[in-house]
């Protein structure tokens, strides 16, 4: 763990605030959740003391601040190649392949995004989660953005918070949608089976808005922007639907081949064992320079050839 002192004073303006709502206003670079930890954990003193989140300021008072970062010590840097499709001393944003998990857990202790990421910026090892601001499934592909500093991160999960980074997706799901729409449908862990996600009226607020990009005879090809960023969110919301994405080995049950297929598609089904998701778009005011960061990127191959597969599928039919 790292330290890192500041001396600062409360202005006079601030008297009756309370002593959290101070903190806030004047160390913006970091969370109100992180400045409470700190404060009751004695690394925040005001007049050389200890006082309480709801204490009220006078103004005038000295508080210091002893910023504790927690180092990852249990992830270690390994030289994973990255596709970095844009990088300055802020942030990055990297193009996840299909297969890579971004956190190390049960059964992936290594070989992760956050390995490679602490192997290509050592000092990442100083910003919670290797600067990882949101995530994507192992097997969906795309685009991934990486805080590089503490001040960034807290900016960007703001940002995430405050619904004011744009994530667009595209996906393939069974069956044939005549339009778009919003699945506004809450999402919690599923009763049963702990690994999934499922719709609960008790969950937590999801919301997922898409529109028909290409119909083919059993399938659909969309345009999918998340409001909300829930765990499975795209996958649960489409098999909710009785629509779930193609290939998705967890919700999509098994395998159903559509009638009067051809021999290759139902050979390029069969062997597209992921969900075809793929996070194409990540658009986002960069918090130090202010500048809209708007990035694209492609599917990879494999998503584009099932596409392919369906389009002349379709127009053979």
């Amino acid at each position: 763990m790292s330290a890192e002192k500041q001396i600062n004073t409360i202005p006079d303006e601030f008297a009756g605030l309370r002593l959290d709502q101070a903190l806030a206003r004047m160390f913006p670079e970091y969370s109100r959740s992180r400045l409470k930890d700190w404060l009751l954990a004695g690394a925040i003193t005001v007049q050389g003391g200890p006082k309480r989140p709801r204490d009220a300021v006078s103004g005038g008072e000295t508080v210091e601040l002893v910023a504790q970062v927690e180092i990852n010590v249990r992830t270690q840097a390994e030289p994973i190649v990255l596709d970095i499709v844009h990088e300055d001393d802020e942030l990055l944003v990297v193009n996840k392949p299909v297969g890579l998990v971004v956190h190390p857990g049960a059964g992936n202790p290594a070989g992760t995004l956050m390995n490679g990421l602490l192997h290509r910026c050592p000092a990442l090892e100083e910003v919670p989660r290797a600067g990882i601001i949101h995530r994507l499934d192992k097997d969906t592909s795309g685009l991934l953005v990486v805080a590089k500093t503490l001040t960034t991160h807290t900016a960007l999960v703001r940002l995430l918070e405050d619904r004011e980074i744009s994530r667009h997706y595209l996906a393939i799901c069974n069956g044939a949608l005549t339009g778009g729409g919003m699945i506004s449908e809450p999402i919690s862990r599923h009763p049963v089976d702990r690994k999934r996600m499922s719709v609960q009226q008790n969950g937590k607020p999801a919301v997922t808005h898409f529109t028909v990009k290409e119909r083919f005879a059993a399938f659909t090809y969309l345009n999918v922007k998340l409001e909300t960023g829930r765990t499975h969110q795209i996958r649960v919301h489409f098999a909710h639907r009785r629509h779930a994405l193609v290939g998705d080995q967890v919700y999509g049950g098994r395998l159903a081949l559509p009638k009067g297929a051809s021999e290759e598609m139902i050979q390029v089904l069969r062997h597209f064992k992921r969900q075809a998701l793929h996070a194409t778009r990540l658009a986002f005011i960069h918090p130090a320079t202010k500048e809209m960061i708007d990035l694209d990127i492609s599917p990879p191959k494999d998503f584009m050839m099932l596409a392919d597969t369906m389009r002349r599928d379709a127009a053979s039919a």
